[in-house]
Parts: structure tokens; C-alpha cells; sequence
């Protein structure tokens, strides 16, 4: 089969059903978009039988459905089981998009809407390649499951139970994900390691209600004082987490891996002139790609309380808020790392004020071995579509639902991600380079057949 003639003749075609599909505002963290969200999973459904999975179906969670169909009549080949997610993140603030984030459209060979490049555009990719081996061959080069939920953006809080209880049904020889990003233009990555994730939101509260400040000040305990000192004690001048116990469980970077992050090439400078800042900060005896891809943080996500409208308003706040996030590498565990950080609060605690902590999101970190056969064969897949070998790099990013899937199902993990860091997901005017949406379906299709030669050798 041809696969750039499929491609290339289908284009126009597979792009109108990408902005249909990007047009749908299925926002898991809005309860106004629940009917969106399904709405979603219906459309990915239909689209999974328009040509040819079988057992097609919205399976329940304790929240969003999970979208499943297979394809399972290759005969000792492999089983090649596909994560993604359906949902996508909140658009705010909508005055910073360039074009509404639910109207795609194409601008210089991107497209732009929420969800382009996180996760939607590279689900779509392994719909349409594996589209592409039906409608031109009648059949998959290997046995295909798709698992694709609407949960993603929230952390994923019902999949753990949800694989818990269909193990068997996806029971595979591995695992791909397209969720994660190349190194830059015309150069691959596969992706063998995330950081976990736990978050928290801290709340402090000081007197009944607000105050007037020429009356009280002085006299009481600001809670938005007490919140930035208690902040401030939880990071030293250099930028490390001085909560106690933080690094107890943390994994040394081994002295190759080190080295191989250095021959990638990219500096601290290039990174600061990228973001425009006037210096970079964090850990010292590290380089900024290591702090980010390996190392644990803890960062303030958000901070208020008090007045916050146009003039001023000479008060005293009763509350004052802060919600935390830590990205944390093997073998830290979320659950623990939490215990320490409520522990730091109550320690750490200003006078003049109570504090109550709220757990959020928590994933666990993943790390899986890069020379499995599966791995290899993205690799090899990679080369053949980009022309140039792919570097193997961690993310500072985390997927939560990868160490369930890699411990429950015991399988290997491939993520082999086609966004770049620039595309902006999680931010306005996020995009998708369209280059690598085609040069991306080439790749997963190349994929595919370098399985079906593992299962011949078999």
C-alpha cells in the first residue's frame, strides 16, 4: 500500500473531519460542558465503526465514558493497545486567542483551536492510520484496541478503577500514546519518562470577616501576609524544596543519562532567550533540562484573596488562598509528599491564623527501560518518516494513567508524541503543525507495520 498516495488524496478530506472534531467544547473541568464531552465520545465512536473496529463502545466510569473499539483478526501478531484522551482544557483567558478556540482554524500550515495538539489532533492521527490500512487493505497489519477517555485534563480520577476492572479486555503487548512532544521541528522524540504529579490548595483564615484596615491594622494577623511567608518557607534563595523529607525517595539522574541530556544540545541560554527572561532559576547543580525533565518541584499555581477590583479598598482580608502543584520523579509518591507539605503548613504556620488543605489531582512518576523492541520499533518507524533518527528524552509533563497502565497491564509503554513545545496546549491560540500531522500519520503507520515484523519473527 502507498501510504503518502492514501494521505495525500485524503487530506482535505481527514482536515474537515479534524475541525469537526476540534469544534466540540468537551472541557472536562466545566460541568456546563457535560453534554460536549459526550457528545465527544459519540463522535470518536462513530468514527471508530465508520471504517471497520468492532465491539465499538461508551464504556461507564464514575465520570466520563471511556471510548473502546477493537480490531482483533491478525493471528499471531501482536496487540497494540492506543491511549488518548478526548477532553481537553479550559480556553480562559479567551480575549489573549487569535481566532475562538472552538471555530479551528488553519493559518500558515497550523491549525489552531483547544485540543489541537493536546490530545485531540494526535488521537485523530491513529484513528486515520489505521483508517488508512482498512480502507486500502481490508485489514490492520496487527490487532488494534483503542482506549480513549474524557478525563485526561482532570487527572484521570475513575481510570485507575476502570483498568483495574477490564484487564483482560485490555490485556496487550504494548502501549502507545501520542501525548507528548517532539525536541523541536524535524527532530523526533520518544518520550520513556514523566513526572508525577499532587496537587493541593492551601486556605487560610484569620478574622470572622474582613476588616478596616485604619482601625485593625496592627492589631491582627494579615492572612495574605501569613500566606507569603508560608510560601516563601517552602523553597530556600536557590529555588530547592526546603518542605522536610522532600528528596528522601528521589532517584539520582545516573551520570549516562546526564550525558545524554547534554548531547541534545539544548542550553540554559537557548532556553532563556526562548522564554524571554532576564536569567533562568531553580535547583543549582542542575541545568535547566534536567530540572524539568528529572528533578521534583513544588510551584504556586495561584494566589488570592482580598480585594481585587479597580481602586483601592483599605481593608483587612479574612481568607487568603494559594493552590499548589508538584511534578515529582521515581520513586517519590504522591500520597506521601502530600503528608509532608500539610505537615510543613501546620509547622510553618504564621500566628493569628487557622489552615485547612484541600488534596487535589495525584499521579504517580513512570520511567520504563528505552531498548525494548517495542521502543525500537517507534524508532526505527520515526527514521523512516522524518529522515533523521529520534532522540530519547523524559517530560517534565506528567500523564497519570501511564504507571497504572505500565503496573496493571505489566505491558511497555511507547509515547511517541508529534506537538512541539511552542504549539502553546494548555494556553490560548494552541495549534498543531500540520507537518507534523502528516509526516505524524506516516510515522504511526510505519509503526505499525515494524510490530507486524516482531510478530513474523516470533
Amino acid at each position: 500500500m502507498n501510504l503518502k498516495s492514501y494521505f495525500t488524496e485524503h487530506r482535505s478530506e481527514h482536515l474537515k473531519q479534524l475541525q469537526e472534531f476540534l469544534s466540540i467544547p468537551s472541557i472536562s473541568a466545566l460541568s456546563e460542558h457535560k453534554t460536549d464531552i459526550q457528545k465527544a465520545a459519540e463522535w470518536l465512536a462513530d468514527q471508530l465503526k465508520s471504517f471497520g473496529m468492532k465491539r465499538v463502545e461508551l464504556l461507564p466510569t464514575k465520570g466520563n465514558p471511556v471510548v473502546y473499539g477493537e480490531w482483533l483478526h491478525a493471528p499471531g501478531k501482536p496487540t497494540v493497545l492506543i491511549y488518548g484522551h478526548y477532553d481537553v482544557q479550559p480556553v480562559d483567558p479567551l480575549h489573549l486567542w487569535d481566532s475562538p478556540p472552538f471555530e479551528p482554524a488553519i493559518r500558515d500550515e497550523k491549525i489552531y483551536a483547544r485540543g489541537a495538539t493536546d490530545d485531540k489532533g494526535q488521537v485523530f492521527m491513529h484513528l486515520k492510520s489505521a483508517e488508512a490500512f482498512m480502507k486500502s487493505e481490508g485489514k490492520l497489519p496487527v490487532n488494534i484496541k483503542f482506549c480513549l477517555e474524557g478525563e485526561e485534563e482532570v487527572g484521570s480520577p475513575n481510570l485507575d478503577e476502570f483498568v483495574e476492572q477490564h484487564k483482560e479486555l485490555l490485556a496487550a503487548d504494548m502501549l502507545v500514546i501520542s501525548d507528548t512532544t517532539m525536541l523541536g521541528k524535524g527532530k523526533p522524540a520518544i518520550c520513556y519518562g514523566l513526572r508525577g504529579l499532587c496537587g493541593l490548595q492551601i486556605n487560610l483564615k484569620g478574622p470572622k470577616g474582613d476588616l478596616h484596615s485604619g482601625l485593625y491594622g496592627g492589631a491582627v494577623q494579615n492572612p495574605i501576609h501569613a500566606l507569603a511567608e508560608l510560601l516563601a518557607s517552602m523553597h530556600d534563595d536557590s529555588g530547592k524544596v526546603t518542605v522536610d523529607g522532600f528528596y528522601d525517595q528521589v532517584v539520582p539522574l545516573s551520570i549516562e543519562e546526564r550525558e545524554a541530556f547534554t548531547a541534545l544540545g539544548q542550553t540554559d541560554k537557548d532556553l532563556q532567550k526562548e522564554l524571554g527572561v532576564p536569567a533562568l532559576f531553580g535547583e543549582q547543580g542542575y541545568t535547566a533540562l534536567e530540572r524539568s525533565w528529572a528533578r521534583p518541584t513544588l510551584e504556586v499555581n495561584g494566589i488570592w484573596g482580598g480585594f481585587q477590583g479597580e481602586g483601592t479598598k483599605t481593608i483587612i482580608p479574612s481568607e487568603a488562598h494559594a493552590k499548589i502543584t508538584c511534578r515529582l520523579v521515581p520513586d517519590q509518591d504522591p500520597e506521601q509528599i502530600l503528608d509532608l507539605i500539610e505537615k510543613h503548613v501546620h509547622n510553618h504556620l504564621p500566628a493569628g491564623v487557622t489552615a485547612e488543605v484541600i488534596r487535589f489531582d495525584k499521579g504517580k512518576p513512570f520511567v520504563t527501560p528505552f531498548d525494548d523492541e517495542a521502543i525500537q520499533a517507534a524508532a526505527r518507524a520515526y527514521e523512516q518518516a522524518y529522515g533523521v533518527a529520534p532522540a530519547f528524552t523524559r517530560m517534565g509533563g506528567s500523564i497519570p494513567i501511564v504507571e497504572t497502565f505500565g503496573r496493571l497491564l505489566e505491558l511497555p509503554v511507547v509515547m511517541m508524541g508529534f506537538g512541539l513545545p511552542e504549539e502553546n496546549f494548555h494556553a490560548p491560540n494552541e495549534h498543531f503543525h500540520l507537518e507534523n500531522f502528516d509526516t505524524g500519520l506516516l510515522t504511526i503507520s510505519y509503526f505499525l507495520q515494524e510490530i507486524e515484523k516482531l510478530g513474523e519473527k516470533k
